[in-house]
Parts: C-alpha cells; structure tokens; sequence
C-alpha cells in the first residue's frame, strides 16, 4: 500500500522507571498526552533515548501499547529494530499488533553487516509488516554507516518512507535527500543541532531528543522552516542552542530525563543499569539553560502547529 510519509516533530520519548527499575506507565502516559497537547507531530517510543536496548521485548510491547492508548490524534512511530533480523522481524510485527502507526528501524549494531546485508534486513521486515518504516542510521551507535546507495535503493520500497540521520555528516544526508527527491521517502533529522540545515536542504523535520522538554519551541523552529520562514526558524536554532548541546553532554537518554525531572516531568531522572546519573557539572549546566529559556516567551501549541 502506499503510506503517508511523517512530517514535523516527533519526540523520542524517554521511559520513565520506578525506584526498582520497573516502567512508570502512569508517568509515561502523562508524557505522551502531554507532549500531543504542545503540538507534535508524533511520538517515538522505544528508541534510543527510550533506553529499548535495557528492556524485554514484552517490555518494549507494553511501552508500544501504553503510548498508543494515551495518546489521541498523533501517530505513534515505534522503535522495533535489532542486530538480529528475526528479532526485528518479531519486534516489528508485535508493534504493529500493539497499534502502532509506524516503525522505526535502527540499522544492525554490533554486527557490521555489509550492505547487501543491510538492505535484506530492512527489506525482509518491510515486506512483511506493512506500515511505514524509518530507516535509521546512527552509526556513533552501531558501528555502521547505511551506505548512501543502500538508502536510495530500500526508499523504492512502498513501505519505507522515511530516514532518521544520525551521522553528523551533512554531505551524506544531502545525498540522501538529493538522491531520494521523486519517492515518496522524508528524511528526518536524528540531530537536534542539525534539523535547521537539514530542513534547509530539503528534509521534513526531526526525530528530536530536545522536544522531550522543549516541545513547543521545538515545533516553532520546525514549522517556520518547512514554511521558509528561515529568520524565525533561525531565532529559534539559536535559542534551544545551548540546551542542543548540553544535551549531549553525556550519553543520550542520561541528560535529557535529567532535564525533565528539573522541569518537573518526572519524580527522578533514573536510568536503567548500566547508564549512570549525570555529573554535577552536567546538572549545573542543565539547570541554567532550562532557567534561561523558562525567562524567555515559548510559543504557544497552536503557534507551534503547521
């Protein structure tokens, strides 16, 4: 069939955990309602910074779930990828059963295939799970680029629609773009720092760790971007900056849930073993970004709206 491609702002969505490691769902539910009300496009949960690769596979189902039950008029795109291709098959396939509207596939980690290994993994979960899939490379991640030509070729696929880049290299991803611009195929950025230039050479929006806490100045900078308003899309760039960077301060999700629980979205910032909570430097540094943009004027949801 042939699916709608995602456009916008869709935060990946951290998981909330109780004291003994066990998932808030009460907590992660307020979340995903909250973040709809500011304005997204879509949530993401289970990716990366959903810490997925701490959880069961019927944990990752009943995070699916929860998410798609909570929230109302926005698609959920779930994280199901893996390093073994029967697992992201399983994976994708429960995800679906749980409701989700999309998926979104990190390329194998650990592994390092090739790329005609690559594309037979994608390939096989996208010929048998048919809801649109975002390829994602991340390779400060996996180990492994998705080689530009391998992208070109999996976006003639019906079913996948989408690319998160991740790499921090804006001549690949401008390739990407270039080399995909007659498919129905969106490229997203998977960089916060990089979704203004991205946009500007023709991508859709952002997979976006910073919407966790910034969502409606998140959707701002978006929406004034895709409408070519690039002077407001900039203001924006500039102004979530430093909250880019101190977010990846230390390694993804530790920052951002921290940041959250200063907000006030969570009871406590913890992470699954073996991710750490942030240093104090970390957390000084947070604490003044989040002063700074609390001083100034965030939009309003419906500015936020495209």
């Amino acid at each position: 069939m042939t699916h709608e491609t995602f456009t916008g702002v869709f935060p990946a969505m951290t998981t909330p955990f109780h004291e003994d490691e066990s998932i808030d769902f009460e907590t992660l539910r307020e979340h995903a309602q909250w973040l709809e009300r500011r304005g997204v496009d879509g949530v993401v949960p289970m990716g990366t910074t959903g810490e997925s690769a701490t959880l069961s596979h019927d944990q990752h189902v009943e995070v699916i779930e929860a998410v798609t039950d909570a929230v109302d008029d926005v698609p959920v795109i779930a994280g199901s990828g893996s390093n073994n291709t029967r697992e992201a098959l399983d994976l994708s396939e429960r995800a679906a059963d749980a409701g989700a509207d999309g998926l979104l596939l990190i390329s194998p980690y650990y592994n390092k295939p090739e790329p005609a290994g690559m594309e037979h993994h994608f390939r096989q979960v996208a010929d048998a799970v048919d809801l649109p899939q975002i390829i994602y490379n991340v390779p400060s991640r996996t180990g492994r680029n998705i080689a530009v030509e391998s992208a070109v070729t999996l976006a003639q696929h019906e079913n996948i629609v989408g690319y998160k880049a991740a790499s921090g290299d804006m001549n690949r991803i401008t390739e990407v773009i270039e080399r995909t611009r007659e498919e129905n195929f969106e490229v997203l950025s998977g960089d916060d720092a990089m979704t203004l230039p991205i946009i500007a050479t023709g991508g859709s929006g952002c997979i976006s760790v910073s919407a966790n806490v910034e969502p409606a100045r998140t959707c701002a900078l978006v929406g004034a971007a895709l409408s070519g308003d690039y002077e407001r899309a900039r203001e924006y760039h500039h102004e979530l900056g430093e909250l880019f960077r101190v977010l990846f301060t230390e390694s993804n999700p530790i920052p951002i849930k921290e940041a959250m629980e200063i907000r006030g979205h969570y009871d406590s910032g913890r992470m699954r073993s073996p991710l750490s909570r942030a240093t104090d430097e970390t957390l000084d540094a947070l604490r003044a970004v989040l002063d700074d943009l609390d001083d100034g004027t965030a939009p309003e949801p419906a500015e936020a709206q495209r």
